[in-house]
């Protein structure tokens, strides 16, 4: 199949060269039959390539056909509006001519979606639609997801084994079974990633009690991100994550979804944060990775920029020839691994373009690299005894060029540096948790205790300086019911408690009035302003502020609580289980799938 595809890769590209139209005489005649010419045109080539005169002959002839179902579809599509979509499918029913649907783009995804199940002996409800790398989206029309005539869609199987293979209700019974649980793993995925990028945008929950997500910089550091983008960033990253455990259990059609999601999420964010890690220009490797591993690299037609663009954001990331990296970490050996499979995928793509001298080229660079990645065996079995992981091993051994002394020193100190680091970040979560429950004992919400941190660097001190400088700041913020009294007048007793403080009673009714009853922040702000209410503060004429409402839904729980709270934590804790414990997770490799690959193109 490699060969067939090099063959027709390298004749497309002479037939271009040589500005062949095999549509038009003397290579198809008034009837679209092949015309003689096409005998003399294939002798021609299969002397060029060296290869069988018959063989090169058939390739031609399906191109030439292919060119003539186009130019068929494109007139069709002119006159009636009927567009033709190429469809790929697993690789258990590939055939060797092209699927092709018609269908108008007036449709919905679901109505593409059950064609496709019907045209091609599917359960509609076990495939998932990609195209323009994106999934298909069922409730929204062919034309609003961008869907063009000529477009390629991919289906991926949620099933593994074929309808007519089934010899029994039973077995077709578990397959069902198998396919309906990855449908529910893709949407708890997602449920479980929302509820962790929600807790970490918060930023206040205990790290103690409620799981949660960070990011950390390449020394395991947290580190900030501008709270617009960091929801959409510990969203990718997540994706990203999930998408990775499937690649390593091998299920390609689950992983690809979740790769495809990531890419749409990193997307979001600003071109700077994507120059500046790593993680971006993995997704690309892992995005064609997938499609390769499907069989579907035909079907990814930018496969070349995407390769392009993560060789650019590793550049940029780890500096010409690694000097930044090497800056940072002290070597540079781990993440070669990253450039292997970089080159091994170039080397794949240039091959199936025909682009022969490149491809070798490419495919050099990623043997030897192989060779300098490979690890003896032995080695890790000498550090396993040593009390290490064989993670801990193949990563220490690879950045320390084998030797097992050396690998060994550097396990032990990277253990010893991220110990301290966990230490030092988790005092650091433990200080801000304080300053919160700091706040919120003077009488302040949550949110507002966030926004007030936020701006003073984490300083508690500073933070009270801006909200008893700033009121407003408290009242625009604070819709949280755990503040909101709306109460319609104050009680004596707390005005009695600020009038015995020494402040006026109408000043004190007027202060209790804006603060919904609150005696501390009514204090603090009285005595922050002598004694006065500050003069932005917008006073109704009764000498209060009219109270945000909140709705009737927000007061009052439902019975089924603690069964959406069990499903958050079962959807969270499956999040949790493929997120990776070592922060280099991402570059440790076995080489299996890369070695395989090297001696099939050899």
């Amino acid at each position: 199949m490699a060969q067939k595809k090099y063959l027709q890769a390298k004749l497309t590209q002479f037939l271009r060269e040589d500005r062949i139209q095999l549509w038009k005489p003397p290579y198809t005649d008034e009837n679209k039959k092949v015309g003689l010419a096409l005998k003399g045109l294939a002798k021609k080539y299969s002397d060029k390539l060296e290869c069988c005169e018959n063989e090169v002959e058939k390739i031609i002839e399906e191109i030439r056909c292919k060119a003539i179902e186009r130019g068929t579809g494109n007139e069709n599509y002119r006159t009636t509006g009927i567009a033709t979509i190429e469809v790929f499918l697993p690789p258990r029913l590939r055939k060797d001519r092209k699927n092709l649907l018609e269908t108008r783009l007036h449709i919905t995804g679901r109505e593409l979606r059950s064609k496709i199940a019907e045209t091609f002996g599917f359960q509609e409800n076990y495939i998932k639609i990609v195209i323009n790398k994106k999934q298909l989206q069922l409730g929204k029309t062919l034309e609003e997801q961008g869907v063009t005539h000529n477009v390629k869609a991919m289906v991926l199987e949620l099933k593994q084994s074929e309808e007519d293979m089934r010899k029994n209700f039973q077995l077709e019974e578990e397959e069902q079974n198998e396919a309906e649980l990855k449908e529910k793993r893709i949407e708890r995925t997602k449920r479980g990633l929302e509820i962790l990028a929600k807790r970490a945008a918060e930023t206040v929950v205990d790290p103690e009690m409620t799981p949660y997500l960070d990011i950390a910089n390449q020394t395991g550091r947290s580190i900030k991100i501008p709270p617009s983008e960091r929801k959409a960033l510990m969203l990718a990253m997540g994706y990203h994550e999930k998408g990775r455990a499937f690649l390593k259990r091998k299920e390609y059609g689950i992983a690809l979804p979740c790769l495809l999601d990531a890419d749409r999420y990193f997307c979001e964010c600003c071109r700077e944060l994507l120059d500046t890690v790593d993680n971006y220009a993995v997704l690309q490797l892992d995005i064609v990775w997938c499609y390769f591993r499907l069989e579907q690299l035909e079907c990814l037609d930018d496969a070349e920029k995407k390769l392009n663009l993560a060789q650019k954001c590793f550049k940029n990331c780890y500096g010409e020839n690694h000097q930044r990296l090497v800056h940072i970490k002290g070597n540079c050996g781990k993440e070669k691994v990253l450039f292997l499979r970089l080159y091994l995928l170039q080397g794949i793509r240039n091959y199936h373009s025909g682009n022969d001298v490149e491809a070798r080229e490419c495919l050099h660079k990623a043997q030897q690299l192989f060779k300098e990645l490979y690890i003896d065996p032995s080695k890790v079995d000498n550090l396993l005894q040593l009390g290490f992981t064989a993670q801990e091993a193949r990563l220490g051994l690879r950045a320390c060029d084998g030797n097992v002394d050396h690998a060994a020193t550097h396990i032990t100190n990277r253990r010893e540096e991220l110990a301290q680091i966990r230490k030092e970040e988790k005092e650091k979560k433990r200080r801000h948790l304080e300053n919160i429950r700091s706040l919120k004992g003077m009488g302040y919400s949550t949110h507002v205790a966030q926004q007030a941190l936020h701006a003073a660097s984490g300083n508690l001190d500073e933070a009270l300086k801006i909200l008893l400088s700033n009121p407003l700041m408290w009242w625009l913020n604070d819709s949280n019911p755990e503040t909101n009294n709306h109460q319609e007048s104050p009680s004596q007793e707390n005005i009695d408690q600020l009038v015995y403080m020494g402040f006026d009673t109408l000043v004190a009714e007027a202060a209790l009035r804006v603060f919904r009853g609150n005696v501390q922040l009514a204090a603090q702000t009285l005595a922050h302003n002598g004694g006065s209410l500050p003069a932005e503060l917008p006073l109704s004429p009764e000498g209060s502020l009219s109270s945000p409402t909140t709705s009737p839904s927000d007061s009052a729980g439902t019975s089924s609580a603690s069964t959406d709270e069990d499903m958050e934590t079962e959807a969270v804790n499956e999040i949790l289980e493929d997120i990776p414990e070592h922060e280099e997770d991402y570059l440790d490799s076995t080489l299996e799938d890369e070695e395989i690959t090297i001696a099939e193109r050899r």
